[in-house]
């Protein structure tokens, strides 16, 4: 490569910071709508079903019940803090990572637009990063939720 391309794929650190908070946005606006699903989700793998589940209907319906019975309607946000504190770095490192992966990448192939292989393996690095960096988060939301 000549002079000028071989430093292409670098990012600026203004692209980054907007990928890394397009990232984190996404990742908030998302917890908040799902986290009564996240509720149920993480209960049920932790404690199983609720009292009286087996009646018949929606276990979905049943345990949002429960939760609002027992706990109230606050009891269905229960962990939602750590999880938007896990989400932010969470998707913030995700989108700047994939898209500094897919500019090394297309500084190496040369071509503007990626194959879909190579978005795999930047997909995969920016998870492998993503996993990596927040996995104490996770743990930390989890034993909130169950508590």
């Amino acid at each position: 490569m000549t002079g000028g391309g071989e430093a292409s794929y670098k990012r600026s650190p203004r692209e980054l910071v907007c990928h890394a908070g397009a990232g984190a946005s996404a990742g908030a606006i998302a917890a908040t709508f799902m986290c009564p699903l996240d509720v149920i989700k993480t209960r049920l793998q932790v404690h199983g079903l609720p009292p009286g589940s087996g009646q018949g209907g929606s276990i979905i319906i049943s345990s949002l019940q429960h939760i609002v019975k027992t706990e109230g309607f606050k009891g269905l946000y229960r962990g939602l803090s750590p999880t938007i504190l896990a989400l932010l770095p969470n998707w913030a490192v995700y989108f700047a990572t994939y898209e500094q992966l897919k500019g090394i990448l297309s500084n190496v192939s040369g071509d503007s637009q990626l194959s879909v292989s190579a978005n795999m393996v930047a997909a995969a690095g920016a998870g492998a990063a993503t996993a990596i960096a927040t996995n104490p988060l996770w743990v930390v939301k989890t034993r909130l939720q169950v508590s």
